[in-house]
């Protein structure tokens, strides 16, 4: 039990803990994620790579394939199914076992609870009762009959008389009981061979034994040795974490810092888009101004100059229609209507009485020596400058938080030094190589105990292969020296020879099946009964099924398992759950259930989840007083262009007049409308004359009234934008000022509990990678250390040695000897039938004639062989 105690106890690294150790742990979680439902989710945590726990090979391969005897296994199997097919008798053994674990006395049996129990075990062993009993019937029947089968014959009955009456069917008889004999003694030679190989059977599968002890304890081996490797490399991922750890504690600068400015900026910096904006539209507001500026200069003079020229095309057109032939009476109708037309030739919009923009533009320009935009860049760069203040104001933080996880780093190494793991690794595998030096010793002997079996087992068989060899000598020489024309005294000597033989076979089979029927019975109610009450059990877990009942043992002991290896049987650890566990390669921490005794949860606990880590970074102050957003020259700059009179201009007037149009009439219409007049006058020079003052009116809106419509669209743009610009605009900038100075009073005064919120995530973060190594850990105790394959596989050795190699053989050896004890019957009686058609009767019948008939009577009589003296 030692061995086995420091086997549990090496794979147990961390330390005993209650559950005091596990509600901190539940806790220090709690803490980080304290706001975690009312703030944003963190950001998950980067996966890790601890890589793969060094594994294990073992060579054990604890499977079974019988071949072809296999056959022979499942008839025998079959059998004990017809005479037990009862299933396993789980409740009463433990009945039984929970009734009689103080020891029973005589008396007690009367009980009615114990009567019950006998009675219900009489039940359940029926078939092997009644087919022992027949056995032990068979047992002391077969001497009785052969002594009185003896006498029987010496006194001339039974056979005994030597002499044969003749009959018809004489010939019949022989052949049926030469055929039967014949039959009987193939199914007996069928019998010798399934016990012969059951036999070898055993010896072979010695050596295969000796194949299964060595894999198995070689597993052993390597189970030990590679155990403190894997505890080893568990210890030593740390290191990854650590380093992941301590990567993000240098970068802590764009990690926390980048996540405090993340949280910053949806403040932040929209109030400082806004002020770029404005400076943008300071710039775009003096360009407005100057091109409205420079639009008006334009239209005045473009306006100066149309007037002009349509004051003096009117005054030409008018002297036109002052030619006498306008007085025509036919003509000069027309010549009245394009007179009363003239006024309409003249410019409609008078741009010369629109305000002047010039002082709004100087104030623009006197605001744009202030370049905001620099000004709100640096808002953003001093801004944007909040991960390196970070860096900078916990650095001390860092470094105390670096020393932290150097020493937790110590505390694992030196915890899992604490015991003596290599040394009892090294007391295991020398007890290993004593134990199996200890095994090897008895091979000889039991190379020698098998000899002995062996030859034991021969000789049986060889009691039943002396009377099978009588049987075949007698059917030989009987029927090669039987002679058809030989009467019953004179049959030769070699048919003679052939029914003694059959006799003798006879006299064996008494001497010897009486024996052979004993042994039968013992080994079958032995070898059937294991392989019942213990084989099957343990091929289908049902026999750990009774190791697992509660309170078996003992009425204040829970489990048997834990009871015996900890001492502490309320430990919820079964037989069946181990087996399992192990059968499945899982690791021996969690199919013994360590935790309960060993917890390295609490250890990881009080190590990794450092309550002083979460302290450290609460102290954690991050001063952003030093960030400006925007400076006192941006701010009044601001208010410059805020007071800067575009807000104040006449823009209603500019759209009146350019909404006006150039001239009072269209100038292409009115000349449209003069050509189609002159073409209603005579032919001659005043028609072509007022063609000639349409032409010139046409070239008049080209050249003069087409430029200034240009402008005028121009400038109405302008206007709009800048109507748009002036629009609210000391709402604007105050707004804008207020968005920045809240910024400001946000980063001044609320960015503690951004930052306190963000450490959070931070500490959260880093202790995701904790929580993965030790996750990791577990999983790895769980399912990769110590993996217990070699448990489970020397059950299964044992399984396979004792029940597939031992009892099945012998099952089926008793199997076959025990089908040539019954057909040895029957061969007695066809053997002494028929030995009485090859033995030289001392008398037979003959035939005489009646005297007392007149026709000729035969009578049989009986009559001794002619005495020849060559005879």
């Amino acid at each position: 039990m030692l061995w086995t105690r420091w086997l549990v106890l090496l794979l147990c690294w961390g330390a005993t803990g209650g559950e005091q150790q596990t509600d901190e742990r539940d806790r220090l979680p709690g803490e980080v994620r304290a706001d975690s439902r009312t703030q944003r989710s963190p950001p998950p945590v980067e996966p890790l790579d601890f890589g793969f726990v060094p594994s294990a090979v073992y060579d054990t391969h604890a499977y079974y394939e019988p071949g072809a005897v296999g056959i022979l296994f499942h008839m025998v199997h079959a059998f004990l199914y017809v005479v037990q097919p009862n299933p396993f008798p789980k409740d009463l053994i433990v009945k039984v076992i929970q009734q009689n674990m103080g020891g029973i006395k005589i008396e007690e049996w009367r009980k009615p609870e114990n009567v019950v129990l006998m009675l219900q075990w009489l039940h359940y062993e029926a078939g092997f009762l009644i087919c022992g009993t027949i056995g032990i019937i068979f047992v002391v029947l077969i001497p009785i009959v052969g002594m009185l089968f003896c006498v029987c014959r010496c006194c001339d009955n039974c056979g005994g008389e030597m002499h044969q009456r003749q009959r018809k069917n004489a010939d019949c008889q022989r052949g049926f009981y030469t055929a039967s004999l014949i039959a009987t003694s193939i199914f007996i030679i069928l019998g010798i061979l399934i016990s012969y190989v059951a036999n070898h059977n055993i010896t072979s599968q010695i050596k295969s034994t000796r194949r299964l002890i060595n894999t198995n304890l070689r597993d052993m081996k390597t189970f030990a040795n590679n155990t403190p490797a894997q505890i080893e490399y568990l210890t030593a991922q740390y290191t990854t974490a650590k380093n992941k750890v301590l990567s993000d504690l240098d970068n802590i600068g764009p990690l926390l810092g980048g996540r405090i400015h993340s949280q910053l900026e949806k403040e932040v910096v929209p109030s400082l888009d806004t002020a770029l904006r404005m400076a943008g539209a300071m710039r775009e507001t003096k360009e407005a101004l100057e091109n409205i500026s420079s639009s008006l200069e334009v239209l005045q003079e473009g306006t100066g100059k149309l007037q002009a020229s349509l004051s003096g095309e009117r005054a030409s057109l008018s002297n036109t229609l002052s030619d006498p032939a306008c007085t025509n009476g036919a003509v000069s109708h027309t010549c009245n209507t394009i007179r009363s037309t003239l006024a309409q030739l003249g410019v409609n919009a008078d741009f010369s009485r629109l305000p002047d923009v010039s002082h709004a533009l100087a104030n623009v320009n006197t605001v744009l020596r202030t370049d905001l935009s620099n000004i709100v860049q640096k808002g953003y760069s001093s801004f944007n400058d909040t991960p390196r203040l970070v860096k900078e104001q916990t650095k001390n933080i860092v470094t105390g938080v670096k020393g932290m996880l150097d020493k937790i780093g110590t505390e694992i190494n030196g915890f899992s030094k604490m015991f003596p793991v290599e040394a009892s690794l090294a007391n295991f595998t020398i007890f290993l190589n004593q134990g199996q030096r200890s095994i090897e010793s008895y091979y000889p002997q039991i190379d020698q105990i098998d000899f002995y079996r062996w030859i034991s087992c021969v000789a049986v068989l060889c009691m039943v292969v002396l009377i099978l060899a009588f049987n075949i000598l007698g059917l030989l020489c009987g029927t090669c020296g039987y002679d058809k024309q030989a009467t019953p005294t004179t049959r030769g000597c070699l048919s003679n020879t052939g029914g003694n033989l059959l006799m003798a076979g006879v006299g064996f089979s008494f001497i010897f099946v009486w024996v052979l029927m004993a042994i039968v019975t013992t080994l079958f109610v032995v070898g059937g009964n294991v392989e019942k009450m213990m084989c099957e059990p343990l091929a289908n877990r049902q026999l750990f099924k009774i190791i697992d009942t509660p309170y078996l043992v003992h009425p204040a002991k829970k489990n048997f398992l834990p009871g015996m290896l900890f001492q502490n049987p309320n430990i919820d650890l079964t037989l069946g759950n181990m087996y399992r566990d192990c059968y499945g390669n899982n690791g021996l921490y969690h199919a013994l259930q360590l935790e309960t005794m060993f917890n390295i949860n609490s250890f990881l606990n009080r190590t990794v989840y450092n309550r002083d880590l979460a302290k450290v970074f609460e102290s954690v102050q991050v001063d952003l007083q030093g960030i400006m957003l925007l400076e006192q020259a941006g701010r009044d700059n601001l208010i410059n262009f805020a007071n800067s009179g575009i807000g104040q201009l006449d823009y209603e007037a500019f759209l009146a007049e350019i909404g006006k149009g150039v001239t009072v009439v269209d100038l292409l219409s009115f000349a449209t409308d003069l050509e189609a007049q002159a073409d209603q006058l005579p032919r001659g020079a005043l028609e072509n004359a007022l063609k000639g003052h349409a032409s010139s009116i046409r070239q008049i809106h080209r050249d003069q009234v087409v430029p200034v419509e240009q402008a005028m669209s121009t400038l109405s743009q302008r206007i709009k934008q800048l109507q748009k610009t002036s629009s609210d605009l000391p709402v604007k900038v105050t707004n804008i000022l207020s968005a920045i100075d809240a910024a400001e009073y946000l980063i001044t005064n609320n960015a503690s509990h951004v930052v306190k919120q963000e450490t959070k995530g931070y500490v959260q973060s880093l202790v995701g990678y904790f929580k993965q190594y030790t996750d990791w850990v577990k999983n790895s105790l769980t399912a990769e250390v110590a993996q217990c394959k070699p448990i489970s596989n020397i059950v299964d050795s044992m399984e396979i040695v004792a029940c597939s190699f031992i009892v099945d053989s012998v099952n089926t050896f008793w199997f076959g000897l025990g089908g040539c004890c019954i057909l040895l019957i029957p061969s007695i009686i066809f053997s002494v039938k028929l030995a009485k058609y090859y033995r030289r009767m001392d008398t037979e019948d003959v035939f005489e004639d009646s005297p007392y008939s007149d026709t000729l009577t035969r009578f049989p009589r009986a009559s001794a062989p002619p005495s020849y003296s060559d005879w």
